[in-house]
């Protein structure tokens, strides 16, 4: 579905290990780079809608997954499925099946989670590394949510991961299968301030969906986007997605990710940093001093605008994308 209503035919493959992922590949043209564009929640390849034709007019390739358990790639219920490192396998897999050696990885929101740890384990596959709206964050650190509420609390006013309380409730995809519109209009607001008040505290989605609020599309998303966007989600459901909270709490790479060394926890890659200043979850300070001690050639850009980066200012964005990849190419040279 995803693939379907984008002005590119997409293409499925069944990888090693039986899952089957759905993704856009158009291959560059005179010699440039090709972007690795990697969603969040609740997205899918459809979110790079503004991106995939600016770049492929400009002649770079670009490779469009829809991740595990969005879309038309597999959705697997168990949540040991969602371990980090078996999505960065898959993805690297793609890329070797694809005949593409090494990308320009961007990624947003989960997708900038999913970067670091291709980076991680699959380095040589980078070129550089775009995160959009969250950081970088190294391997090994084991995600108190508690803990960040509390802290967020205590410098913000406002925990911003309460909702990841609901998230990891079993009977949270089921809420939301239920309310699909009720969700979107809260992860895509016209409002960001929103997010204060309902995204972000403990308690929020619930409140949000039990008092059925309905508000007005934001200017960056039309009524039919917003459709495409629901009926995408529809056709797997969220329990999928939700299993990448899940697996980040229940700590399911963590033994894994305690074998790496220091060293390796450093990007040694250009890497660009896009963040916003009207993102009240994925805070943009929280971001930079992230990022900032483990990339050693960092360059930092904040925009105006709410978390949706790539769909509320895509001129700005894609510019900075098309800037990075210039960069890119002339250190190569």
């Amino acid at each position: 579905m995803a693939l379907s209503v984008l002005s590119i035919k997409g293409k499925s493959l069944q990888l090693q290990d039986g899952t089957t992922y759905s993704f856009i590949h158009v291959v560059a043209r005179e010699a440039k780079p090709t972007f690795l564009l990697l969603h969040g929640f609740p997205s899918s390849s459809y979110d790079w809608r503004h991106q995939i034709p600016f770049l492929v007019e400009k002649g770079y390739g670009v490779i469009v997954p829809d991740l595990l358990g969005y879309g038309d790639t597999d959705s697997p219920e168990a949540v040991e499925h969602y371990s980090s490192k078996r999505i960065s396998d898959h993805v690297a897999e793609i890329l070797t099946q694809e005949g593409v050696q090494q990308v320009i990885g961007v990624g947003h929101d989960w997708g900038s989670g999913l970067l670091a740890r291709l980076y991680t384990w699959h380095p040589e596959s980078l070129l550089g590394l775009v995160f959009t709206s969250v950081g970088y964050m190294e391997p090994g650190v084991a995600l108190d949510v508690d803990a960040i509420n509390a802290m967020t609390q205590q410098y913000f006013g406002y925990p911003t991961f309460g909702y990841w309380k609901f998230f990891e409730k079993e009977e949270a995809s089921v809420i939301l299968d239920a309310n699909p519109e009720s969700l979107s209009s809260l992860c895509y607001p016209a409002d960001p301030l929103l997010w204060k008040t309902y995204l972000a505290p403990i308690g929020g989605v619930e409140k949000w969906i039990s008092e059925k609020h309905t508000p007005e599309l934001p200017s960056w998303i039309t009524s039919d986007e917003e459709k495409i966007h629901d009926a995408i989600l529809a056709k797997k459901g969220y329990k999928g997605p939700l299993n990448w909270y899940k697996a980040t709490i229940q700590k399911v790479d963590l033994q894994r990710e305690a074998e790496i060394t220091e060293e390796q926890k450093h990007i040694n890659l250009p890497t660009l940093l896009v963040v916003s200043d009207e993102d009240y979850v994925s805070r943009a300070e929280v971001g930079k001093e992230g990022t900032a001690k483990w990339a050693k050639d960092l360059e930092i850009a904040e925009l105006h605008c709410g978390h949706w980066i790539q769909l509320e200012v895509p001129d700005k964005f894609n510019d900075l994308l098309e800037k990075f990849a210039i960069k890119l190419q002339r250190v190569g040279a």
